[in-house]
């Protein structure tokens, strides 16, 4: 019986030794390391959990009472961790891995080291912009993603706006430092995000989004009797006023103070350490080394190769005079036989098409794709809070547990920026084959780390939907319509002309007025919309270039691909090997395509 003591005592040892190492030393096997670097970023991260949908089918419910933390102590222990997990995966001999595991390796170590390289800029960026932040992404969090299903989760979401307060000071904490090193937002950027965070205050709490969402969900919940309902409506109503108003205000207080301190110039050139900043922010987003001169040039020469494919299609319409293919396609979007009717009904109408336009590729894919994801998509309209400064369109992932569709926001704010001849480019870009295929497959995957599934990298998830873009002309979906492939060549011109301005902002020292004025000159988008995209470049720096650069190494590969596999090229078979590896960046994903094209060479 000793003997069985002794070895009880040994096994407890031994699982001691392995938890310590794999809680804070270096796990056995770096599949440990994958398991703990990704538990200690979504673990200590609600809104992500959250977002995931896994824990709650476990009846676990506690993260969705909590917001995450946006301390800079919070931001600063981050970084450590990750700098040691970094040096740790650096110590495994890759070479004694198997190749799955060495590509897995690859990929953490691009992610964690970009996050390393950024260290130095940790605070150039704009956290609140008319694009995105807590102002108006918290608000967004609540009302689309907070699961509002019980009576337990409606409580939880009351407890998540008693936490607004504790948020806003940890981001203003952040704001406050980059004044001092001297990053400041442009003037125009503060005066939007004021007229925003004033708007949104600037109603009772009854009737502020974050209220009425909240009381729509709540008349669904057949089990909440209507006592249990007004408490719950009056529970959040009193936070909205108790809590969520007063921090706008405090952010609404120093931005107007920040104001008269904000200058004219847009790029981030002007920011300490501005020309390595925008280095970063390049690749970062584009994960190459590309120098910025390098995408300038070859966002000209794709301007200038895309305007004479547009200005053939239309002297085929009868377009005699086309100086400019651009504004003719601008004149064209004015005409009623583009257009939606401006009402409700008009908006209901383009929401239906867009499903038509969905379901009809979805139908056409097989003899290019092979995977397909399980994941379901809706399309609906964006958030009417959010229109005003949103994006034309987004896409929203479904939850990892399949109980939460993705979806497609259109922005129906004015439907006359709504032309029936972009239509079908942008459902492909957002939809299908585009972010929800490749977003949703990556979900799905299985028989890779965790990790895997979720990582994001710009330029291969933007680069696969424009890629997609160009996929439907393969299939013919422009067959007999003419107009809609100039739409979806404008849509490829649009990520062109974003090399040209973002570099021209950010390295040339362009102006805000001399990038509209360029955009202006290649684009068939109104003014007003012209100039929302080229604000969005200036405080995301990098980031627009991702899209293009990203096209072109995928076209890239499948050129290579088809040159040198000749009759054994598989097109279903590059889209796998591109797809079923989840996103990677660039420089990864050209190591993979060459060993397809290697294996399938060698039979």
């Amino acid at each position: 019986m000793i003997y069985v003591y002794i070895l009880l005592a040994v096994l407890a040892v031994l699982l001691a030794w392995y938890l310590i190492a794999l809680i804070w030393g270096k796990p056995w096997s770096v599949k440990g390391l994958f398991m703990r670097t990704f538990l200690r970023f979504a673990l200590k991260g609600p809104e992500l959990l959250t977002m995931l949908g896994v824990l709650e089918k476990m009846g676990l419910h506690g993260h969705n009472a909590k917001l995450s933390d946006a301390s800079v102590a919070y931001e600063t222990r981050q970084l450590e961790m990750i700098k040691r997990d970094l040096r740790i995966l650096r110590s495994y001999k890759r070479e004694r891995q198997p190749p799955p595991i060495q590509l897995s390796i690859e990929v953490m170590d691009w992610f964690l080291g970009d996050i390393v390289r950024g260290e130095r800029f940790r605070f150039h960026d704009y956290p609140l912009n008319q694009m995105f932040g807590i102002q108006s992404e918290l608000p967004n969090f609540m009302m689309t993603l907070h699961p509002v299903v019980s009576k337990l989760e409606a409580r939880n979401y009351v407890k998540r706006l008693s936490k607004f307060g504790i948020k806003f000071d940890q981001v203003l904490e952040g704001l406050k430092i980059r004044e001092q090193k001297g990053v400041i937002p442009p003037k125009f950027v503060i005066r939007r995000v004021l007229d925003e965070m004033t708007a949104f205050v600037g109603k009772p709490a009854t009737e502020n989004p974050l209220y009425t969402t909240f009381k729509e969900k709540l008349e669904k919940l057949e089990k909440v009797g209507q006592a249990g309902r007004e408490k719950l409506l009056a529970a959040a109503a009193g936070e909205i006023t108790r809590t969520v108003y007063p921090a706008y205000e405090t952010l609404i207080a120093y931005f107007t103070e920040l104001e008269g301190k904000a200058t004219t110039d847009d790029g981030v050139w002007k920011l300490p350490d501005g020309e390595a900043y925008y280095a970063h922010c390049l690749r970062s987003n584009t994960s190459t080394d590309y120098t910025p001169e390098q995408v300038h040039e070859a966002g000209l020469k794709e301007v200038a190769r895309i305007e004479a494919e547009m200005a053939a299609i239309l002297k085929k319409q009868g377009h005699t005079e086309v100086l400019n293919p651009t504004r003719v396609l601008h004149d064209l979007g004015k005409e009623a036989r583009f257009l939606y009717p401006n009402t409700e009904e008009g908006r209901a109408a383009c929401l239906a098409d867009y499903q038509s336009i969905l379901d009809e590729m979805n139908a056409a894919l097989d003899p290019i794709l092979a995977v397909r994801p399980r994941a379901k998509l809706r399309v609906e309209r964006v958030p009417e809070f959010r229109e005003k400064t949103s994006a034309g369109a987004y896409y929203m992932p479904g939850d990892m547990g399949g109980a939460r569709p993705g979806v497609f926001y259109a922005n129906l704010r004015d439907m006359k920026e709504t032309h029936k001849f972009g239509m079908k480019t942008l459902a492909y870009h957002e939809g299908i084959p585009g972010h929800h295929f490749q977003l949703s497959i990556a979900q799905e995957l299985r028989g890779v780390p965790f990790f895997r599934r979720l990582l994001p990298f710009t330029a291969y998830a933007e680069g696969w939907a424009l890629y997609a873009e160009k996929l439907a002309r393969g299939l013919g979906m422009y067959t007999d319509d003419p107009y809609g492939e100039l739409g979806c060549l404008d849509a490829e011109l649009f990520r062109a002309v974003r090399l040209v301005v973002d570099t021209g902002i950010h390295y040339k020292k362009w102006s805000r007025e001399k990038a509209i004025e360029y955009m202006q000159a290649h684009s068939a988008q109104d003014h007003d919309s012209v100039v929302s995209e080229v604000e969005r470049y200036i405080v995301m720096p990098g980031q627009a270039c991702a899209y293009k650069i990203g096209m072109l190494k995928m076209v890239e590969l499948r050129d290579k691909a088809e040159e040198l596999l000749g009759d054994r090229f598989d097109v279903r078979q590059f889209h796998d090997v591109v797809l079923k590896n989840g996103s990677l960046p660039l420089a990864i994903l050209e190591q993979v395509v060459e060993d397809y094209i290697d294996r399938a060479r060698a039979g």
